[in-house]
């Protein structure tokens, strides 16, 4: 529907009770056609008016009508419908919110889509649209996956239940939690629950991911953020049996804002994130990784499944309601196997006593646990930023989730407003070079400027704070992509593991260190430890996959990557790496179907030509080859991959030497299957000592 009064026709026959109404601005008109044209593909009644219309009630009542009468209400959310304050969506969208008060709580009806970068807490949106969960649809793009998830949600059989995220009772408590490497988009909603048997896909990439200080390659090789499902199947994340269940273990849900606003949340994921951070320094006991913690964000899941599906005894949860410098937090920590509540505590403080009652908070539950290591965790700093510079850091942290180039741009402004209020606050040094180095890794800025910015505010980071992992991350990663400095890798990540001996992203970088020097039993060894921590983390379990297929070990390999695809058939990169393991296997047709089916457009234009090859299809192996040589920037090493799979072991030379300094994916080298070969070559034995490696 469009925002404009004046337009009626050109809708479908009204036919059918489980159609999906589209609501958007005017301006948004090709992005909604765009989604309407996938849906009506898959099989789907679309309500979406676009000829012409005539002014006048009978089409007021028509519209009202629609929206009374559909399964599915879809508002086109994006900087167009921020900027008009008036509008005629805007009534559509009043209506839905209206419909929505008679509803069972566990009825799916709203289903917003975001074209572009609003924030959900930025948008100018009926309450009910931000208390579910948002999927991102760059410039209407629709990739399948979301289109059969509308079509199964809209079918018979899809209970009601499945919901895209319907307004919770009052007075309801949602659990929190992002995804994986591709955690679910915030929900700001006080009330709001998601079902969790077959809800919709939401885009987003967490940058706490321990996988993102990889680099594979400078350009495009970072996915748009995910369609990360928000149900985790069996096989991904496995229901721990009692006995396999640690007693010193606890996972930290994600506070829920119950400020009067619903406006800090930034604030309450900041203080369940950084008592994570406070607890993971204690070696004794078991903390899942902010990932997986966080995946539970916005779920209805009962603690003692949470509590399963990551592998601890115990789960602490709590909620922050703010008003102006006051606080007052409640928390409660919890025996998941009885639901007994083993402590709970109501904190009323000023906000610039945050850090003393965060780490007031984490010494009980240590004592709670009673374990013996309560001396490792820290005091409450003595010279802790001011509130409004742990404000704007926290909003940095916050901005930064969602890796879009303009999100990650704003999360470096707010961490550079924070470090302008303190100089000496070192974890806004070391998340500004961490983000720094996401930029590079995403292409959204030249390599060398970005990694000189990164490592120079870890170094400050560090010297401010030698205690700090992230600070030796960083250096660590800077040192294998700029200069192929294992052995100084090694040094920063052994010291951060000092630190942090169960630090998720010190072990995957350790890991991927391992891997790429040559080391591959130590290196799988560690990515297991790695899935322990974070169990939920795809980007993580996609480089485990990887690492696997190096060694040989296939069925593993493709075990993971179908976990992957049976929670996000969208996730970037994961039919990629599938189609590779058939190859390797010799099923040369499933492989290109896979090939086919990658989301991302990079991904598939790497897989293609291997696929095209293997069938004999020279001149389409030729043509899509052409197609990669067309923008080689940041693509070096994939196109020396492909050359040496076609048996051009002297381009397949040329651009691997070209790689060496251009693409941060010649870490790979080592082991690659497709390099096979020309690994007798002796311009191989060359190559690696030129990266510093040895057979």
């Amino acid at each position: 529907m469009t925002d404009e009064p004046g337009k009626e026709g050109g809708a479908p026959a009204r036919g059918s009770p489980r159609a999906v109404f589209l609501s958007y601005a005017s301006d948004d008109a090709h992005a909604a056609a765009g989604i309407a044209a996938s849906l009506r593909a898959a099989g789907v009644e679309v309500w979406f008016d676009q000829s012409e219309l005539r002014s006048g009630d009978a089409w007021d009542q028509k519209i009202r009508r629609e929206i009374r009468d559909c399964a599915l209400f879809v508002p086109i959310i994006s900087n167009h419908t921020q900027a008009r304050s008036e509008g005629y969506f805007r009534l559509e969208w009043h209506l839905a919110d209206q419909r929505t008060h008679l509803m069972a709580r566990s009825r799916a009806f709203l289903l917003p889509v975001c074209v572009d970068d609003t924030r959900e807490t930025d948008a100018e949106v009926p309450d009910s649209f931000v208390g579910v969960q948002w999927m991102r649809l760059p410039s209407g793009t629709s990739p399948a996956a979301f289109a059969d998830r509308v079509a199964r949600l809209l079918s018979p059989d899809e209970r009601p239940s499945a919901s895209a995220g319907p307004p919770a009772a009052p007075g309801a408590t949602p659990r929190g939690g992002g995804s994986s490497g591709a955690p679910p988009l915030r929900d700001r909603g006080s009330g709001a629950t998601w079902r969790t048997a077959g809800v919709l896909a939401v885009a987003a990439l967490v940058a706490a991911g321990a996988g993102y200080f990889v680099i594979e390659h400078s350009r495009s090789s970072s996915p748009a953020p995910q369609a990360a499902s928000t149900v985790a199947p069996a096989s991904i994340a496995r229901t721990a049996t009692p006995e396999a269940i640690p007693e010193k273990s606890i996972a930290v849900l994600p506070f829920t804002d119950m400020s009067e606003k619903r406006d800090q949340e930034y604030f309450s994921d900041g203080m369940a994130e950084e008592i994570i951070d406070l607890l993971v320094k204690v070696p004794e006991l078991r903390v899942p990784a902010r990932t997986s913690s966080f995946y539970f964000k916005g779920k209805s899941e009962e603690i003692s499944t949470i509590a399963r599906r990551l592998a601890v005894a115990h789960i602490l949860e709590g909620s922050v309601r703010r008003s102006g410098n006051h606080m007052r937090v409640t928390a409660q920590l919890v025996r998941a196997d009885t639901g007994y509540q083993l402590w709970s505590e109501t904190y009323d403080r000023d906000v610039k006593d945050v850090f003393t009652l965060q780490n007031e908070i984490a010494r009980v539950v240590v004592d709670k646990l009673k374990l013996t290591l309560l001396s490792t965790l820290p005091v409450a700093p003595s010279g802790a930023p001011g509130p409004e510079a742990h404000r704007l850091f926290l909003q940095g942290r916050f901005a930064a989730q969602v890796e879009l180039e303009s999100s990650l741009r704003h999360a470096i402004e707010f961490y550079e407003r924070a470090i302008a209020l303190d100089p000496t606050y070192a974890a806004a040094w070391a998340e500004l070079g961490f983000t720094r180095f996401r930029q590079v890794a995403n292409g959204y800025i030249p390599v060398k400027e970005g990694l000189d910015k990164s490592s120079a505010a870890a170094d400050r980071a560090s010297a401010l704070d030698p205690t700090s992992v992230l600070p030796y991350l960083i250096s660590g990663a800077v040192k294998m992509t700029r200069a192929h400095d294992w052995a100084g890798a090694r040094h920063d990540f052994d010291r951060a593991l000092q630190l942090e001996p169960i630090n998720a992203r010190a072990l995957f970088n350790d890991a991927f260190l391992e891997r790429t020097v040559g080391n591959s039993n130590e290196a799988i060894a560690r990515f297991r430890k790695v899935m322990e921590l974070d169990p939920l983390n795809l980007l993580d379990r996609r480089y485990f996959a990887r690492a696997l297929y190096h060694a040989g070990k296939l069925d593993e390999a493709e075990a993971l990557i179908r976990q992957i695809l049976d929670l996000n058939p969208s996730y970037s990169a994961a039919h990629y790496e599938l189609g590779r393991i058939l190859l390797a296997r010799g099923q040369v047709g499933p492989a290109v179907t896979e090939f086919d089916a990658e989301a991302n457009p990079a991904w598939k234009g790497f897989g293609l030509p291997l696929g095209y090859f293997a069938q004999g299809r020279t001149s389409d192996a030729n043509a899509a080859l052409a197609e990669l040589l067309k923008t080689p920037d940041g693509q070096e090493y994939q196109i020396g991959e492909t050359y040496a799979y076609f048996g051009n072991a002297d381009q397949a030379f040329v651009w691997l030497g070209r790689a060496v300094d251009n693409d941060p994916g010649i870490q790979w080298l080592r082991g690659d299957p497709l390099l096979r070969g020309i690994t007798g070559d002796p311009r191989y034995d060359a190559l690696l000592k030129r990266l510093n490696l040895t057979r």
